[in-house]
């Protein structure tokens, strides 16, 4: 089932001395169950069209829709608190919440009482494979690794489809990388998310069901 469609989407914005085009005719279809991997050089427009499908920013031209609504024409905000989730290679937590509070606060956005929040971070650290002691630690009590999970897990606790990660696997050794791997192609086959990953690493993009590269703002093949 169809979560994301880029249609003739272009990107422009200007600097100081020129007009920069990061993202040129880029079409395309994000289905459920399927993990996605973008690579390409640095500057190749990578970030820029993960911002476009997050509803970070908006095309200069063409049209980014999901499940078959213009993304200009709805709640863009609503968008990512309830139908997407971003993680980031910094793991953006909240450094004064613990582990189960990071993961609680979509929920709590979304105004599911705190007990039954509660369990369900439970049920989640469980799921991307945390130890019950990472639960009331904070962020920098943690390794890359189990901040990174914290960080899927808090992404899967807000619900929807769709799970963008800008180089997930970045700060991370080889081991933890393996690992947050294996959990991204989980929540895609398993949980029946749209799973898209820009990464560098060509064996990231190895374990990935479809790889998208780029260069010059477009795709290549």
């Amino acid at each position: 089932m169809e979560q994301l469609r880029a249609e003739e989407v272009y990107y422009s914005y200007q600097t100081k001395y020129q007009t920069i085009d990061a993202v040129r005719g880029i079409s395309y279809s994000f289905e459920i169950g399927h993990l996605y991997a973008i690579v390409g050089e640095s500057g190749s427009g990578k970030s820029t069209f993960l911002s476009l499908l997050a509803g970070l920013d908006l095309p200069t031209k063409g049209k980014v829709y999901v499940s078959g609504e213009d993304m200009a024409e709805i709640n863009r905000d609503l968008y990512r608190r309830e139908k997407a989730s971003v993680v980031y290679q910094s793991f953006n937590l909240f450094s004064l919440l613990t582990a189960q509070e990071n993961i609680m606060f979509p929920m709590e956005l979304k105004g599911i009482k705190r007990n039954e929040a509660k369990l369900k971070a439970a049920e989640l650290m469980e799921r991307v494979g945390l130890r019950t002691q990472v639960l009331h630690q904070y962020p920098q009590m943690m390794s890359g690794g189990e901040q990174q999970r914290v960080a899927i897990a808090r992404a899967l606790a807000a619900g929807g489809s769709i799970l963008l990660a800008d180089e997930p696997t970045g700060n991370l050794d080889t081991e933890n990388e393996k690992n947050i791997v294996r959990l991204l192609k989980e929540t895609a086959h398993t949980m029946d998310y749209a799973v898209i990953v820009i990464t560098h690493n060509p064996e990231v993009a190895a374990e990935a069901d479809y790889v998208l590269r780029m260069r010059d703002g477009k795709l290549i093949d």
